[in-house]
């Protein structure tokens, strides 16, 4: 009888390190085929269905061809709550949680009106959602995949998230009511030359239109975003919130006060990173 989890395990360690393909053996195991970590600490001998070996056998080809575990699955957690992912969106990650956390922790009365800006798989809106009933909350996309993806989500989750198509570097996309309380948003923000830096499950799997911006241009999108923020977009006395590239908080945070912003700070996580500005828009800014 064969030992799936070393099986997996010893497989894995061709991919990863030896803690990493440990752990992943184990959540595959749990989500896919509902052994337990008791059942595999205890290595009690599983009996799988053939068609569950068929199903193994595939999962096991797909996480040797470094796809990550997320996708091979179907779905991620994001804050306790289970998200659809696929190749057209990111994988959330735990740093973004704490994105969450603060925007939930630090508006204790919902804002009215909040926009997530490059919303991927939907996790930040629908959780804002979820926190804050009564808001009027809005994702926007350039990707039709991630849109879908991301309303699927929205029904699964029975929060009232409008989702629309708008590429924030095209005006011409933009509506001009404008008119948010609170803006956040986790643009791309790795820049080309980081490419070598990166794991091959993240560099040959997730979409490079979520992660990657010109080396002679990082801040490309928070530029963007923070002048079409201080041209109506955000309401005077609105927050905006990013998820920041660690090698240029200060620059994010310049970017901010240049523009008018007032208690802009920059906040890291709980790795030690820089990696969260934000700054309220002060009222007399607007114009």
């Amino acid at each position: 009888m064969p030992d799936h989890f070393t099986t997996l395990r010893t497989a894995l360690q061709a991919c990863y390190p030896a803690g990493e393909a440990s752990a992943i053996a184990r959540w595959v195991l749990a989500e896919a085929f509902g052994i337990s970590q008791t059942d595999i600490y205890m290595g009690k001998d599983i009996q799988l269905s053939e068609k569950d070996e068929q199903k193994f056998e595939n999962i096991l080809h797909r996480l040797c061809n470094y796809e990550p575990v997320q996708y091979v699955l179907g779905y991620a957690w994001f804050c306790g709550k289970r998200f659809e992912v696929a190749p057209g969106v990111l994988i959330p990650r735990p740093e973004t949680e704490e994105l969450v956390e603060l925007m939930v922790r630090e508006h204790p009365v919902a804002p009215p009106r909040v926009l997530d800006i490059g919303t991927g798989s939907g996790c930040i809106p629908i959780m804002l959602a979820h926190h804050w009933p009564a808001s009027h909350v809005e994702g926007w996309d350039v990707s039709p995949e991630a849109l879908a993806i991301a309303q699927r989500n929205n029904e699964a989750h029975g929060t009232g998230v409008h989702f629309s198509r708008h590429d924030i570097l095209s005006s011409s996309s933009l509506p001009q009511d404008g008119g948010f309380d609170l803006i956040v948003s986790n643009p791309p923000y790795i820049k080309q030359c980081e490419r070598g830096q990166m794991e091959r499950n993240v560099l040959d799997w997730e979409p490079e239109l979520a992660l990657f911006v010109p080396d002679d241009d990082p801040l490309l999108f928070y530029r963007t975003i923070v002048r079409k923020a201080v041209d109506g977009l955000l309401n005077p006395g609105g927050t905006l919130y990013f998820e920041i590239n660690r090698e240029h908080g200060a620059e994010t945070v310049s970017l901010l006060e240049d523009a008018g912003f007032v208690q802009v700070e920059l906040l890291k996580d709980l790795s030690g990173n820089e990696r969260i500005v934000k700054g309220c828009f002060a009222m007399s800014q607007k114009k």
